[in-house]
């Protein structure tokens, strides 16, 4: 059974986990905003979101693209928790509801697996902090960061914000 002496081993484990989802996260960002990593470029990301509904689509190709490139690099610095989770969490909620719920859970489908994921990680994050090697405890803001009320605000309000587009949504033009 693994016991922990101190804070470090989960600390060091924190890190390295907001490295592999901020990092992943990031990078999805940068296949909207810039065609990287094999991505689809504003341009196709523009037009997909046209055909679910988001109009105009550029504007939303771009609002989703910067919202996933910067969530994800808070988390990866670990910086400003817990707003970098709560906008991850927003986006998944609007990408599950648009494009996968109606493939089920596994991501081998499109489902939701992903999404689900995601914004697991994130939760744990805001409600959890960032741990020792962060950027916020560098600068001494980590214990003001993590005032419950605080955490609940920054998660409803990334909640409210996926909510919100999907209510501007219109029909979309093709089967989702």
């Amino acid at each position: 059974m693994l016991r922990y002496t101190s804070g470090m081993n989960r600390d060091f484990g924190l890190l390295l986990a907001r490295g592999a989802i901020g990092l992943s996260f990031a990078a999805h960002g940068t296949q909207k905003a810039f065609g990287w990593f094999e991505g689809p470029g504003p341009v196709a990301a523009a037009g997909f979101l046209e055909n679910l509904g988001f109009k105009p689509g550029a504007r939303y190709a771009a609002l989703t693209a910067y919202s996933e490139i910067v969530s994800g690099l808070l988390i990866t610095l670990g910086l400003g928790a817990p707003a970098g989770p709560a906008a991850m969490i927003g986006v998944m909620l609007v990408a599950a509801q648009t494009a996968h719920v109606k493939n089920g859970f596994f991501a081998q489908k499109g489902g939701v697996e992903i999404n689900v994921l995601y914004s697991g990680a994130a939760l744990a994050f805001a409600m959890g902090g960032y741990g020792r090697y962060s950027l916020d405890a560098a600068f001494g803001v980590d214990e003001a960061l993590a005032n419950e009320r605080l955490v609940w605000a920054a998660v409803a309000g990334g909640v409210l914000g996926g909510l919100a587009a999907l209510s501007r949504r219109q029909k979309p033009l093709a089967p989702e």
